[in-house]
């Protein structure tokens, strides 16, 4: 019998944190544990403001902006939630009350959305190809002079369909619409820029490359006003409030800091070999998702097993050390089919028996074969009890 081993490959949820970035974040709790907010008082409250904005300019660096339109929240649904709810206050009396997002966004940007609508906003959806990527002649016939804003994510966190921001922050501008795009999963996995892409807010998350969670990061465009959710201070340029967490911001520019090319292209090319191996070896799957690789986040892995529930393949998998979901993280809990792969105009079947794979730079190639053996054992096993499999 073949000895279990642990293979995580839920790197889009969530990574582990590097060493170098998790001693460096022990240090701002154990030692230089100030708040940012008392450099005015004593020298370790100087250094937590130092740590503060060391990681700004480290960020802004890394999209091309300045660090001060870089402000920290607790997260990305705290920021997607920043740009949308916080643009809305601004223009309840405004005649541009039209907001469009795609129908395969994070939570976040959705469930904010459908709040907003019952507000008295209206909610337009564009649609996507059958690849996941923007129907952009669609768009382009729902941004008009009411539109205040489009936010479409960047890097989808279920099978990683990379946008071309750029195109559709100029068909938003053109109508005189705001553009946001949510990064979350893409950030730092594929380079962006901000000013030649045109973007004028800007979601990021720490614990997606390697850095702790619990932070993120919104890029707001010099000039550009939103009203702000949390009172009680005045963090962040007056944009929050509350203490600002600055072992995670200090962790979030340290795990930008420390990323390397190599860490993207190892995760890629075992993303590309576990699919080799998939598609060559099992029967009846389907890539969700671009087939071009290029117009994916190069860690990810989306494919439909047909004839079974993706959830009995990733709980078999589970007792067998290997770590995958169905769909993506926010429907572990959902009995329902996940909303993007519907989006994309696919049955209820191909959308339950899909299963996610996202790499890191912590695989390798034997941890891939083993999934593969794992994986190919478990298929079989379950199609022999499936009625519908011949």
């Amino acid at each position: 019998m073949t000895d279990i081993i642990s293979v995580y490959l839920d790197n889009n949820a969530t990574t582990r944190v590097n060493e170098e970035t998790a001693e460096y974040i022990k240090s701002f709790m154990v030692e230089d544990y100030a708040i940012a907010s008392s450099q005015f008082s004593h020298s370790m409250g100087i250094k937590a403001r130092e740590a503060v904005e060391k990681a700004r300019v480290t960020i802004s660096s890394k999209i091309n902006a300045e660090p001060g339109e870089i402000v920290f929240t607790s997260g990305g649904t705290e920021a997607n939630n920043l740009v949308l709810q916080g643009l809305a206050r601004l223009n309840e009396e405004s005649n541009r009350k039209k907001i469009i997002i795609s129908g395969i966004e994070h939570f976040s940007v959705l469930h904010t959305a459908q709040m907003l609508e019952k507000k008295g906003f209206e909610i337009k959806y564009c649609r996507v190809d059958k690849h996941g990527l923007i129907d952009e002649e669609h768009l382009k016939s729902l941004v008009d002079g009411k539109t205040l804003l489009v936010s479409i994510l960047h890097g989808n966190h279920e099978m990683g369909a990379l946008q071309n921001i750029s195109s559709l922050a100029d068909i938003a501008h053109n109508k005189g619409a705001f553009f946001h795009t949510d990064a979350s999963v893409s950030f730092g996995q594929v380079d962006i820029d901000a000013k030649e892409s045109g973007l004028d807010f800007m979601t990021m998350s720490g614990h997606k490359i390697y850095g702790p969670k619990g932070v993120g990061a919104l890029f707001i465009k010099k000039g550009m006003n939103l009203s702000k959710l949390l009172y009680g201070g005045f963090s962040e340029n007056n944009m929050r409030g509350g203490t600002e967490n600055v072992p995670g911001i200090a962790g979030f520019g340290k795990a930008v800091e420390t990323l390397q090319e190599s860490d993207i292209s190892t995760a890629g090319f075992l993303r590309d070999y576990l699919f080799s191996r998939i598609s060559s070896e099992i029967d009846n799957i389907s890539l969700n998702g671009p087939e071009d690789f290029s117009r994916r986040i190069p860690n990810n892995l989306n494919i439909s097993f047909e004839y079974i529930e993706g959830e009995s393949i990733v709980l078999h998998l589970d007792l067998k050390g290997i770590s995958v979901i169905t769909g993506s993280a926010c429907f572990s809990k959902s009995l329902q089919a996940s909303h993007v792969l519907m989006a994309m105009g696919f049955s209820h079947q191909r959308a339950h028996s899909s299963i996610r794979f996202s790499t890191s730079r912590y695989l390798s190639k034997t941890e891939m074969d083993y999934t593969v053996e794992r994986l190919r054992e478990t298929v079989e096993n379950l199609r022999r009890l499936s009625p519908l499999y011949k």
